[in-house]
């Protein structure tokens, strides 16, 4: 898999509590004891992806752009992965977010 955006490049996430206490939109593979944290190439993609997403009723959620490096760290801090999706929510990669380095 070789989707993995530069660290500098600009990605796309759902952020719940936009505005507020906000925090990024984490999912698991139960499966798999996985969590991760969905993140797009584009914004369309997305917003697209994001309809068809797990969300908990009453709660808001916004398509947000971050820079990869930040959303990296964050991730690394909490201890999810981070899984590059395409419009349909398929795989395009991986990332373990301790393999984005810092400079």
């Amino acid at each position: 898999m070789a989707n993995q955006p530069e660290k500098d490049s600009w990605v796309f996430v759902a952020v719940e509590n936009p505005g507020g206490d906000e925090k990024f939109v984490g999912l698991a593979d139960d499966e798999s004891n996985i969590a991760y944290i969905p993140a797009f190439l584009t914004k369309d993609d997305a917003q697209t992806c994001f309809l068809n997403m797990p969300r908990e009723q009453g709660k808001k959620y916004e398509v947000q752009a971050i820079i990869f490096e930040d959303l990296a760290t964050d991730a690394l801090a909490n201890g999810f992965l981070i899984f590059i999706l395409d419009h349909e929510g398929k795989i395009l990669d991986k990332i373990d977010p301790s393999t984005v380095s810092s400079a």
